[in-house]
């Protein structure tokens, strides 16, 4: 499959509507609004991915966990999100995004009690399980919410916005760890009060959510076009939203008529083409091994030399850093292409979990080779969250047909999260198999191919409508 564009992809077409959303400051405040309740999701992904990187130890004392059941306890979320991005994104395309968005706050809310309750293991891996649901389908219907309900000029940085939650979530996280176990000491079932906490923004994301339009694309889609014109007057002037309409109508009675919108659709060339290079752009993120720092990153900077509380202190780095490189990756989204910030996001990583390996490697165990690595993991985060994590859920809300759209995602993200299960299962028994230096060397090896992937065959889509942006990569790929 060769679907290289030798174009200067800055002489293409850009947008077919204005440059500049004229609308009055209200309907702006509206804007703004629908972003922050409905990136709570985000929040909500961000710390139940998070959390488990400090409760995990005091778990593993309080269950008994072994490595593997320590892979599992982690990586049951993931396995979970896998299944709920996957259900979620077609759910979403039948439902809507707002019905789907608060269905998946009720899941949020009883999958963090039931492993705040759990009495054992097993429980505790299907509360998990349940959860990862959650995680799975707010990942792919927040950010396709935010790209329809977004103007083309701004939806990097709104849709980006859902990446700043995630990783404020996940900073949250690290956080209230710190605050809980320095509290807490060495007390059975600390981390239950670490868990909890996540059952507040869910209760935030469903009363926020009653409040909220539905996509106004989705309802195009669903020929309820005064609805969809009424939602679009919210959220830009009224002669924008008008001309808005007329072009979403267009584009969605062109693909009823291609009979767009499941499984069918994977046996058109150019659908089947698109759709390969999502899961490509989704598996890209995750080889990068960004998430065995997320969730295990208290136990890389243990067993680099740092004693426990200390690890769980000095991990906040990791979280801050996160949330500054998203600020920077929101910024740069709105100046430079997509692609070229994503290899070079990728480059960056690369050369720091090559110096995380020779670090491991080379210096003596001891708070010297300890602060060494957690440098490394902090330049590490701050280009991945800086350009590879936003620039990769803004592309894959971006790049799918509108009828398939949710569930275009729902298979990238499916098999991103299976890539991450994989990856947060086999983590501690690879490090305990063949050592912290040689499994990063490993993640440098699948980078340099992952560079080589964006090279070849991702598109450049800044600066288009989601229509225009359709009609250019379906001419692309056929």
């Amino acid at each position: 499959m060769d679907v290289r564009d030798d174009r200067d992809e800055k002489t293409q077409p850009l947008l077919s509507t204005a440059a500049i959303d004229d609308a009055p400051p209200a309907v702006s405040r509206r804007l703004r609004l629908i972003t922050v309740i409905a990136t709570f999701g985000g929040l909500l992904f961000g710390y139940d991915t998070g959390v488990i990187n400090g409760a995990l130890p005091y778990m593993t004392k309080d269950l008994g966990l072994t490595p593997f059941t320590e892979g599992m306890v982690t990586s049951s979320l993931l396995l979970g999100a896998a299944l709920g991005s996957l259900f979620g994104g077609r759910l979403s395309d039948a439902r809507g995004r707002r019905r789907n968005i608060l269905l998946l706050a009720v899941v949020f809310f009883a999958g963090a009690l039931g492993c705040t309750l759990a009495p054992n293991t097993e429980l505790m891996v299907v509360a998990r399980f349940v959860l990862g649901l959650a995680v799975g389908g707010a990942s792919v219907t927040v950010p396709v919410y935010l790209a329809e309900i977004s103007p083309a000029e701004r939806r990097g940085r709104l849709v980006t916005r859902n990446e700043l939650m995630i990783v404020s979530g996940q900073l949250a996280a690290f956080t209230f760890n710190a605050v809980i176990a320095n509290v807490g000491g060495e007390s059975g079932g600390v981390w239950r009060w670490m868990l909890v906490v996540a059952t507040l923004p869910a209760v935030v994301l469903w009363f926020g959510m009653l409040a909220m339009p539905e996509s106004p694309r989705w309802l195009a889609s669903r020929t309820r076009y005064q609805e969809a014109l009424a939602v679009l007057k919210q959220v830009r002037s009224e002669q924008r939203a008008e001309a808005e309409l007329a072009e979403v109508t267009a584009m969605a009675i062109e693909d009823e008529k291609a009979k767009l919108g499941g499984w069918d659709d994977l046996r058109v060339p150019w659908v089947r083409k698109l759709v390969l290079v999502g899961v490509g752009i989704a598996i890209v993120m995750q080889i990068t091994g960004v998430n065995t720092i997320m969730y295990y990153g208290t136990q890389i900077l243990t067993d680099a030399g740092l004693a426990s509380d200390s690890a769980l202190t000095a991990n906040i780095a990791n979280g801050v850093i996160s949330v500054l490189a998203t600020f920077v990756g929101i910024w740069l989204l709105g100046r430079v292409d997509r692609r070229p910030m994503l290899m070079a996001g990728q480059i960056g990583t690369i050369a720091a979990q090559l110096m995380i390996g020779v670090f491991s490697l080379m210096l003596p165990a001891g708070d010297g080779r300890a602060y060494a690595v957690l440098a490394m993991t902090v330049t590490f985060l701050a280009f991945q969250q800086g350009a590879i994590s936003p620039v990769t859920w803004l592309m894959l809300s971006e790049i799918f047909p509108l009828k398939m759209r949710g569930f275009g995602l729902g298979i990238a993200a499916f098999a991103l999260w299976i890539t991450n299960f994989l990856i947060g299962l086999l983590f501690p028994v690879l490090v305990d198999a063949v050592g912290v230096s040689n499994t990063f060397f490993v993640f440098v090896a699948l980078g340099i191919l992952a560079v080589t992937f964006v090279k070849l065959y991702v598109p450049e889509t800044r600066g288009r409508t989601l229509e225009h942006l359709e009609h250019e990569l379906r001419a692309r790929y056929s």
